[in-house]
């Protein structure tokens, strides 16, 4: 039997919209899109669609997007090139203690080329301080990143106050809204970000492709020397196909953000009465309002091996904690929050997408509970 999918802050499976945009250029409409014949004029006017519609859904202007293989190199780009292309005028950047590796892991590269690093601490809840945030600019600051909403716990950051800030100081503010988008509105016009990461295969489009959005006028590091690709930033024949297939997921979520968000809300919260109501003690991480409306980090109380070993086999979940025999690795987001330890090692991101079925939900929750239970006799 195939488990049950709640995991999509994993991965999403491809939108069948999406699929039926995507198969024209995958057998008729091959053309490079620097061509001047035809072939080239038709993959370029899609390549210039697509922009429209990841524009679209951010409110900006097509221009101030770049394609990326993904939100990993968007958030790479964002965050080196900008860095090196900005050193004269400082060397302090300022992030999160709960960010996604694809932040954390350059900025410890940067540390190494002489860049210095302020990682902000976050609350019980996973929620960035607008005070901890002003106390730790300094006169040579120049790049602040924050994700929008945490991929493990879904608290959802104040962005537009965070940005704020950045901007009266004259620093430049980077989210990463990998997570967030498609699941709640994000409206550049209001979070006042100058760097926007996306990751297509969050939003039901293929993997391997994503955008940065740069506001206009700022200057990052070339990504990729070579022709004049993505305004001269990313050299390389684009990868139409997955491009179109963004550019879809993103008209999309547009159009039925109100109905998925609604959905996605109720899923969860189906989801977290019935565990509720059945297992006494469990305890629900992150922020309890300022969510996402799909994810559910819980932590079971007295859980042994037997337990994750078990749950998966029957739903594809997450784990908060890495477990072998007695010794376990908890995650740095679970870590910077302070979840205790025996709590941690139990902790399970649960997290709906549009698919997702209220007969899933209520058979995930008799599954969980039944391998709950039978794992304390065992």
């Amino acid at each position: 039997m195939v488990p049950i999918y709640l995991d999509y802050n994993a991965t999403t499976p491809i939108d069948p919209e999406v699929i039926e945009a995507m198969l024209p250029f995958l057998e008729e409409k091959f053309g490079n899109p620097s061509s001047m014949h035809w072939y080239g004029i038709s993959s370029r006017k899609a390549l210039i669609k697509a922009r429209e519609q990841v524009a679209d859904l951010i409110n900006c202007d097509p221009s101030e997007i770049i394609f990326t293989s993904g939100g990993t190199e968007s958030n790479n780009y964002a965050l080196k090139g900008f860095a090196l292309a900005n050193r004269h005028k400082g060397n302090h950047i300022i992030t999160s203690s709960i960010e996604h590796p694809s932040v954390t892991e350059v900025c410890k590269y940067l540390q190494t080329i002489g860049f210095k690093v302020t990682y902000l601490p976050v609350d019980n809840k996973g929620s960035v301080s607008l005070k901890t945030l002003n106390e730790s600019i300094k006169q040579d600051t120049i790049l602040i990143s924050i994700m929008h909403a945490n991929n493990e716990v879904g608290t959802i950051q104040p962005i537009e106050e965070l940005a704020n800030i950045a901007q009266e100081k004259g620093i430049c503010f980077h989210t990463d809204t990998a997570q967030s988008l498609g699941k709640i509105p994000v409206d550049n016009k209001k979070l006042k970000a100058d760097m926007i990461s996306i990751a297509g295969h969050k939003l039901y489009a293929p993997k391997g492709v994503g955008a940065l959005y740069v506001k206009d006028g700022l200057s990052l590091e070339k990504l990729i020397l070579g022709a004049n690709q993505e305004h001269g930033h990313r050299a390389g024949t684009e990868n139409i196909l997955e491009i179109i297939g963004l550019g879809k997921a993103c008209e999309i979520a547009k159009r039925d953000m109100s109905k998925n968000y609604n959905h996605l809300k109720a899923m969860s919260s189906r989801l977290w009465d019935g565990l509720a109501s059945d297992i006494p003690n469990i305890k629900l991480n992150g922020h309890p309002k300022k969510r996402l409306p799909n994810t559910l980090n819980v932590s079971f109380p007295e859980i042994n091996e037997y337990f994750q070993i078990n749950l998966f086999l029957e739903i594809a979940a997450s784990a908060g904690a890495a477990c072998h025999s007695s010794n376990f690795k908890i995650s740095q987001v679970l870590k910077a929050m302070k979840v205790p330890p025996e709590l941690a090692k139990g902790t399970i991101r649960f997290s709906t997408g549009k698919m997702t079925t209220p007969d899933e939900i209520d058979m995930a929750i008799s599954k969980v509970v039944e391998i709950y239970y039978k794992q304390k006799v065992c």
